[in-house]
């Protein structure tokens, strides 16, 4: 038997094949241009996504056995704004995660309805990347955009809708759109009301291991998959990437050293911060629940620094000179893209401190992986404050690559580090939701226990732990002291 994984990203999409043993058969890949014409704004054209999957599907399962391949599943870039018309033509870009114009409605919605009632009615506040704003902005500045709309949609769920003519979505991708009870896992009445829009224009929901439907007579021409084939709906990257690592147990805990870095936490109980910190709630790929902040340029900062600041491709030789953790004098704050977990704040920037004549080069590569992970040591702190108990860490992500972000991810979390025999993530994890809802397996858990092995371990250094749990209170106050001056660099 064989499974697809398909995972959605931001400048690419990656698919993968999968046997039952969790050996992988192929892996392609399709990029897609990513379109910024504005300050702040990240559009992307959906018929270009599915171009894309469309062409690498067909390199894929080229082949192959027709009648081995059971299912597909997906991974997709949360958050994204799909607008379809009642013709199912796109009716504008869709509107991604890292695009920043909406802090108007998100002030709005926080501060005018306010952040509590958000959080009684779908566990989170609003971010500038979440849905619910977008969709206030077309509102607002497209008024004739908005009145087309019969059909709202995240990205993954677009390609999913093509592939089977079935619309729908999942509760840990329809999560992070404020528009779901994430507590009871419905849509919510007062949150479509406050968009002015119908529960008809948005998806029924599933669960992510859940087949919602087979590949349609038109898509299996396009794609070269049979129409045996069952649609499996997938789930938000992060959810999905914790499959794909294994994180799929209580209070068991991954960290992302991606384009942003990400803290999640499982949880079979439902958890919400009603503090001020934009840590988010959502449902799981299990069919429970988990924890999530989000820093927003993670080993983006680091490939920033690398690439368009010292002109080098070559990260293992910039970090051939780094040594005594803990010790460094020179401080990074990885807010290039504005922050997320726990800033919520769009006018946030990069900044280095403390540099001097004797500071190196090496210092300042250091610096910039210590900001980074500074900024998850916040969002971990965030979760233990709310009672769950996370030791160890699973991580993943091209960051994680470098053994000695691992080293210093456990010295600054000052938690046990674990690598496992994949570096798929959501391409694998979607493969995995694939091969559950095809009845390989019984459940989520049953399939990442098989799958998933531990391969190497990092432990915290004591003396460096300590060191750096000083320095983190400095990194901290860095923040709250150029907060105002950030928004004056903004409005220039």
């Amino acid at each position: 038997m064989l499974f697809i994984g398909v995972d959605l990203g931001t400048t690419a999409v990656k698919m993968l094949i999968m046997d039952e043993e969790g050996s992988i058969k192929r892996i392609v890949s399709r990029e897609y241009p990513l379109y910024m014409n504005e300050e702040g704004w990240s559009d992307q054209e959906p018929d270009d996504w599915w171009a894309a999957a469309a062409d690498g599907l067909k390199e894929l399962v080229s082949g192959f056995d027709a009648d081995e391949i059971q299912s597909i599943s997906f991974s997709g870039q949360m958050h994204g704004l799909v607008l379809l018309d009642e013709n199912d033509n796109v009716i504008r870009r869709a509107i991604l995660w890292n695009d920043q114009r909406t802090a108007v409605e998100c002030d709005y919605l926080n501060n005018v309805i306010g952040r509590d009632i958000l959080i009684d009615h779908t566990a989170n506040v609003a971010l500038t990347g979440f849905t619910a704003p977008k969709i206030l902005w077309v509102k607002k500045h497209e008024p004739e955009n908005f009145a087309r709309i019969a059909k709202i949609m995240l990205p993954k769920d677009y390609i999913a809708y093509k592939l089977s003519g079935v619309f729908a979505t999942d509760y840990s991708d329809a999560s992070g759109m404020l528009l779901l009870d994430v507590k009871h896992r419905e849509w919510d009445a007062f949150m479509l009301d406050l968009m002015g829009i119908d529960e008809g224009k948005l998806a029924k929901l599933y669960q992510s291991y859940e087949a919602v439907g087979f590949v349609c007579e038109r898509a299996s021409r396009e794609t070269g998959l049979p129409r045996s084939v069952r649609v499996v709906i997938g789930g938000g990257d992060q959810a999905v990437g914790a499959v794909g690592s294994g994180t799929v147990v209580n209070n068991m805990c991954s960290v992302s050293l991606g384009t942003s870095g990400v803290v999640f936490v499982a949880s079979d109980a439902f958890k919400a911060d009603y503090g001020k910190s934009a840590l988010h709630s959502f449902c799981s790929a299990t069919g429970k629940y988990h924890m999530m902040g989000v820093t927003l340029a993670a080993a983006g900062s680091n490939k920033w620094w690398v690439e368009d600041i010292l002109n080098g491709t070559d990260y293992v030789k910039e970090q051939a000179g780094i040594g005594g953790l803990g010790n460094n004098r020179v401080f990074f704050l990885p807010y290039l893209n504005g922050e997320r977990t726990p800033k919520n704040d769009p006018n946030a920037r990069g900044a280095f401190v403390g540099m001097g004549m004797t500071t190196k080069r090496s210092d300042m590569t250091q610096a910039v992986m210590e900001g980074v992970t500074f900024s998850l040591k916040e969002i971990l702190g965030i979760v233990r404050n709310l009672g769950i108990n996370a030791d160890t860490a699973r991580i993943i992500g091209g960051g994680a690559k470098s053994p000695l972000w691992r080293q210093m991810t456990a010295d600054i979390l000052n938690v046990r580090v674990e690598t496992i025999n994949s570096e798929e993530g959501p391409a694998l994890g979607a493969a995995i939701l694939a091969a559950v809802g095809a009845g390989a397996f019984a459940s989520v858990e049953s399939a990442c226990k098989t799958l998933i092995k531990v391969t190497n371990i990092y432990t915290p250094d004591r003396e460096a732990a300590d060191r750096y749990d000083s320095r983190f209170g400095i990194f901290i106050r860095l923040y709250e002291d150029l907060k105002e001056t950030f928004k004056h660099i903004g409005s220039v």
